[in-house]
């Protein structure tokens, strides 16, 4: 008899402490930032090969050497020749062409963008540099062509053929791309800022920033305003008040913050400051972490009067005395009103010592002009009536054809 063969199982022993649930953590850490990394790898590589495409399509004059269909029998052999690859439609290699002639009609200007990301911060520095090594466009070898820009690689395809065919000028599309890398902006909110005309207004406000606060704050402060903020995402009733305005940005305040610009932490609205026994509010109450310092903001729902920027300048003092600490700059003022004149911000800026700024708002919607239109439910109400009185006008028709066919019959049998 055959002894049988005994099978070891080991039991699962094992102690799971803090010490060990701390290199699990880095474990993870490590395995998303290798995630990451080869996902910029990728990207990289991919825009590189765009651009070169583009650039060969220029260079080589392709249309003038083998015809105007060379575009399209190019997509027909890359799709042959990589039939799992996604990209090489005809559509997509026009766009690799525009882009590269877009950009490449001025070349130090590229040049000065990417010296100018590369000193915002230590994070983007150390991605530029990591790209820079990693991506080589060795494929640059003529006089006349413009180098791959590295920088061009943290921003995904999609947002470049965006910009490229929204932005009117190298100007415009550089300004987007540097607040999709610095705010890493999703293609939905590009588009958003992009329809907003972002670049336009973004840094337009007026203010008095240059004379009270010390270069590079001023600067910075001047490039978070705009001169018109958009409010569409705002619906209200006609004659609606400052309150009712307060309530609607605080209701819908990821929206507001988003039109506000990367950095503002909120803190509050009606924000209450004792002064020898009495309570000041400060209609909202913002923190900015690039600035570090406090923004109020103070809204007004009627064009600008002079009056406004002394009630402002009241409020900043009460922040800088009250509630900013040493560590904190100087507390900037913003009062966003439904309108203003150049001239008269100018003058009641005169003679006040704080930061401040004046802008406007536009495209709050109003309710009762949506109310005139019909809701889903009363349309489904309304059909549903006409559906049914329809129903019965059938029902009255075969009635009526039933009656008739039913005395002829009669006459007849009389007959």
């Amino acid at each position: 008899m055959k002894n049988s063969e005994t099978k070891v199982v080991k039991i699962h022993d094992v102690k799971i402490d803090q010490e060990y649930m701390l290199w699990l953590g880095e474990i993870k850490a490590r395995y998303r930032n290798a995630q990451i990394k080869a996902a910029v790898r990728v990207n990289a590589e991919q825009l590189l090969f765009n651009w070169q495409l583009g650039r060969d399509l220029v260079m080589r004059k392709a249309e003038e050497k083998w015809g105007s269909g060379i575009v399209e029998q190019v997509s027909l052999d890359l799709q042959a020749a990589f039939p799992e690859s996604k990209g090489f439609s005809t559509s997509n290699l026009w766009r690799m062409k525009q882009w590269y002639v877009f950009y490449s009609r001025d070349y130090e200007k590229l040049a000065q963008l990417g010296r100018e990301i590369q000193a915002t911060d230590n994070q983007t520095i150390t991605k530029i540099a990591q790209l820079g090594r990693e991506i080589h466009d060795s494929s640059a070898s003529d006089a006349n062509s413009v180098p791959f820009p590295d920088y061009f690689a943290l921003v995904p395809w999609k947002h470049h053929v965006t910009i490229v065919t929204k932005s009117k000028s190298i100007e415009e599309a550089l300004f987007y791309i540097a607040k999709t890398i610095s705010g890493n902006w999703s293609r939905s909110t590009l588009e958003n800022c992009i329809q907003s005309d972002l670049y336009h207004t973004s840094g337009g406000a007026i203010t008095n920033y240059a004379e009270r606060l010390p270069s590079p704050q001023s600067e910075l402060a001047q490039a978070i305003t705009k001169d018109t903020y958009d409010f569409g995402f705002l619906s209200l009733d006609e004659g609606y008040k400052e309150e009712d305005l307060e309530t609607e940005l605080e209701r819908q305040l990821t929206r507001f913050l988003l039109e506000l610009g990367r950095g503002f932490a909120y803190l509050g609205r009606q924000v209450p400051i004792v002064v020898e026994g009495e309570t000041r509010k400060i209609d909202m109450l913002f923190f900015h972490i690039s600035l570090n310092c406090y923004i109020v903001i103070e809204l007004k729902t009627v064009p600008f009067k002079p009056e406004f920027a002394g009630k402002l300048n009241y409020y900043v003092n009460l922040v800088d005395d009250l509630i900013k600490s040493p560590a904190h700059n100087p507390t900037i003022g913003l009062l966003i009103c439904s309108n203003k004149k150049k001239t008269d911000v100018r003058y009641a800026f005169k003679g006040i010592e704080t930061p401040i700024g004046v802008a406007s708002y536009t495209n709050v919607q109003i309710k009762e002009i949506q109310e005139q239109l019909p809701t889903i439910e009363e349309l489904q109400n309304r059909i549903q009536l006409l559906e049914e009185e329809l129903s019965k006008k059938i029902r009255g028709t075969e009635h009526q054809k039933h009656v008739s066919a039913r005395d002829s019959h009669r006459i007849g049998s009389d007959d």
